[in-house]
């Protein structure tokens, strides 16, 4: 979390919800730091502020539990976008999206983005954990060299990638499917109000992603800055109209000052 001596403004926020233990905050520091993290429960709130391009934006990781319920209402008011999060092996967190979590939603923006994300996936998917990112690799491997204490020959043949069964051991049931989340997806834009021909197809908003791998991680934030643009366009054009030219004022109070003593 950045410094508040050192924080820029953000243009516009995003907010990620869901239940506790699906992944939010791995999701964060795989995208932010590049790598993945063992992390407790998320407490009340926290952001972390991403420079993209010349705009900053604040994406906001909330608690899962039910005892923080009451604050997401909270940071989700004025959100362009919410990341909706659940975890592809248990059916139950895609369940309280709806159930729990969808009505903290009424506080975003009018035209806010939904994204439905299923983390977790390379525990059900080889392509997914085939999916190591190269920092987790190169980290991996720094731990390795610093265990060694013999000298290590090095071989001309490449390392072959490591396999599902060696990067995890074992594959668990995929309790939810992109249909499943797909299925959500409109349930919530009629929650809204809103036509399915007129949004934002199902298939660009619906992402599974690991944030022990990276997997589809990089696209689902990128493709939700990218669509967010237009709002931060806004939001600044709004802020040039409402600013007020100080040297303008003095001079239209002069003038007026002058009429009178006339």
């Amino acid at each position: 979390m950045p410094e508040l001596s050192k924080m820029k403004k953000p243009d516009v926020k995003v907010v990620l919800l869901g239940d506790m233990n699906v992944g939010k905050t791995s999701l964060l520091h795989r995208y932010t730091e590049r790598k993945f993290k063992d992390t407790i429960s998320t407490v009340g709130g926290a952001f972390f502020l991403k420079q993209w391009g010349p705009y900053n934006i604040s994406i906001w990781d909330t608690a899962g539990r039910e005892q923080f319920h009451g604050l997401g209402s909270m940071y989700c008011r004025g959100a362009a976008a919410v990341v909706l999060t659940y975890d592809v092996t248990n059916w139950q967190s895609l369940a309280e999206l709806e159930e729990r979590f969808l009505s903290l939603t009424d506080t975003a923006n009018h035209d806010c983005i939904y994204a439905i994300v299923g983390n977790k996936a390379d525990l059900t998917d080889p392509k997914a954990q085939l999916c190591l990112d190269s920092d987790v690799v190169s980290e991996d491997q720094t731990e390795r060299e610093e265990e060694s204490t013999e000298p290590q020959v090095l071989s001309a043949c490449p390392t072959p990638p490591a396999s599902p069964a060696s990067l995890s051991g074992v594959m668990l049931h995929k309790q939810v499917s992109p249909e499943d989340a797909v299925a959500l997806y409109g349930r919530i834009l009629r929650y809204k109000g809103l036509e399915e021909k007129s949004s934002l197809p199902a298939e660009k908003m619906c992402f599974e992603t690991s944030a022990k791998t990276g997997y589809n991680v990089d696209a689902l934030f990128e493709t939700l800055f990218d669509l967010v643009l237009p709002s931060i366009l806004r939001k600044r054009n709004e802020n040039q109209d409402s600013t007020v030219d100080l040297e303008e004022c003095r001079g239209s109070n002069n003038k007026r000052a002058k009429s009178v003593c006339c």
